[in-house]
């Protein structure tokens, strides 16, 4: 009779097949609040919470339900869940602008940020399904000498996917100086690499229970202390300087991001810009270097090019004030496009330089989407269609070298690097995070200009529209901060670099590829295993 219906039987065993997988895949409740837990400690250890120590032990109530009940499917759930929740929570701000300019109701706002957020969470639940299915085939002890490295790859792999490398473990040490040294190596990814080193060997000593894995936890720990203290050796010895080359002169002018402003509050803050630059020029009046007097990213939309008077305004202010100025223009690209640029002029009003941001935000400077997709071309009218540059422009500033970068920039590590090969002195950061309000933004956006100051051993001068202003040394130091959502200047010298050239700023992501290299070979050994063990029952 099983026979006389062989298909409804097949699909029967599938469905029980799968009902049985789902079963499997299901956390207890137990297992969801130990993951919880890691989700709330490394949400807590970014900021504006600023409890960086929980990073290097957050992972480790997730490890430890992984590693003890392993199951592929159950890891991938966990891991989707708790990556979700960390990007949902961590970067709960972008609701902000949705909320307060575009008038979506809050519950709407929070729930957008979901899809995006369970795309990001799919790095850390691959990470965490390798995980589990090495401890099932290789054991724990190997499974979590691996764990770091994958971590680092799937960090790598998700900037190279979505675009995003945002809150990547790492930056949670951004305003811990001595710990984030190894940057100069490997990038933000080493750090990360470090931190879950530390959360596997913690997991493993939970796990193992025994005085050797006591010991062999303790040996780790060492190896990791000690690199990171010699790491951050030679940045407490005395560096040579050079003498300074020219005076930097930060405007934070603080314009307020609501649309449809007249004409006479145009010309108001047009005019703050021009009384803060002379109010700080009038400070350093008898110094004898070059000046240069920088404005950030802000919603003035300057057109160099296109708007005559404005050209003629700076010009005719740069001349008189005998400085070049570095300010945030909407510039004109081929076929009829438009470049989000920096455009400096010298002492004399000539343009000498223009830099074409490169790398655009999503959905904010352009759309992702092909023209021939229904809506595609209404959204591009209402969020912008930037045409990206090409070309990494140094700008001079007395005999200095200079490269900047534009906003969102600073969370890619190529675009700093690429300038730091081109042999710049300083790296300039223009910036606006003020469509974001009083929230983690700004000091989570700080972080990552920290970490491309270290990486490639060049101070960053970061001017905002509203804060956070600062001078970043080139071990990551943050001085001379201004205030969120004020008017404010700073006034900074600049030399030529006597450093050398990182290895981070030479090879790049070399150590995050071969993490990944490293990763796809003890993934594949766990297949080989389970051939082997079949061959030998066979």
């Amino acid at each position: 009779m099983e026979n006389a219906f062989p298909f409804a039987s097949r699909a029967n065993t599938r469905r029980g097949k799968l009902t049985s997988l789902l079963r499997a895949s299901a956390p207890t409740l137990t297992e969801g609040a130990f993951a919880a837990l890691s989700v709330l400690m490394l949400v807590c250890s970014f900021p504006d919470f600023d409890l960086w120590p929980l990073a290097w032990v957050g992972f480790v109530p997730l490890i430890y339900v992984v590693c003890r009940r392993p199951h592929e499917g159950k890891a991938f759930l966990l891991g989707l869940v708790a990556g979700a929740l960390f990007f949902w929570a961590s970067c709960y701000w972008l609701t902000y602008s949705m909320i307060r300019y575009g008038g979506i109701p809050t519950l709407i706002a929070y729930l957008i940020l979901l899809p995006g957020a369970l795309v990001l969470g799919l790095f850390p639940a691959t990470c965490l399904l390798m995980l589990a299915r090495c401890v099932k085939k290789c054991g724990i002890g190997r499974a979590l000498l691996v764990l770091p490295f994958a971590w680092a790859a799937c960090e790598w792999a998700r900037l190279g996917v979505t675009g995003q490398l945002w809150n990547a473990i790492g930056y949670s040490q951004a305003y811990v100086v001595p710990l984030i040294q190894t940057a100069r190596w490997g990038g933000v990814y080493l750090v990360s690499f470090f931190i879950l080193a530390v959360n596997s060997v913690v997991a493993y000593a939970i796990l193992a229970r025994s005085k050797q894995s006591l010991l062999i936890a303790v040996l780790i720990l060492s190896i990791v202390a000690t690199i990171l203290f010699l790491s951050a050796m030679r940045p407490l010895q005395q560096i040579a300087t050079n003498a300074p080359s020219a005076i930097v002169i930060a405007v934070q002018p603080n314009v307020p991001m609501e649309q449809g402003r007249t004409a006479e509050e145009d010309a108001v803050l047009v005019n703050r810009h021009l009384t803060l630059s002379e109010r700080a020029l009038q400070e350093n009046i008898n110094q004898q270097l070059p000046r240069l007097i920088v404005w950030p990213e802000s919603p003035m939309y300057f057109s160099y090019a296109r708007d005559s008077q404005f050209r003629e305004m700076v010009a005719r202010f740069a001349a008189r004030n005998e400085t070049s100025l570095l300010f945030n223009s909407n510039e004109p690209a081929p076929t009829g496009g438009s470049y989000n640029s920096a455009v400096m002029i010298n002492s004399q009003g000539r343009l000498v330089a223009q830099y074409d941001k490169i790398r655009l935000l999503p959905f904010g400077e352009y759309v992702p989407l092909p023209r021939w997709l229904p809506g595609a071309g209404l959204v591009s009218a209402m969020v912008g269609d930037f045409t990206p540059g090409a070309v990494y422009t140094l700008l001079p500033v007395g005999e200095a070298r200079t490269g900047v970068f534009i906003c969102f920039e600073s969370a890619f590590p190529s675009v700093a690097r690429s300038f730091a090969q081109a042999g710049v002195d300083v790296l300039i950061n223009v910036s606006n995070d003020g469509y974001l309000g009083r929230t983690p933004v700004l000091r989570q956006h700080l972080a990552n200009t920290v970490f491309r100051a270290v990486e490639n051993r060049r101070p960053v001068l970061r001017v905002t529209n509203t804060g956070i202003t600062a001078h970043i040394s080139a071990r990551g130091e943050v001085t001379d901060a201004t205030g969120s959502f004020e008017t404010a200047t700073r006034t900074w010298t600049i030399s030529r670099s006597t450093e050398g050239t990182t290895f981070y700023t030479k090879h790049g992501d070399l150590f995050a590829a071969l993490c990944g290299a490293i990763s796809f070979i003890a993934l594949a050994s766990t297949f080989r295993r389970s051939q082997l063990r079949r061959a030998a029952t066979s």
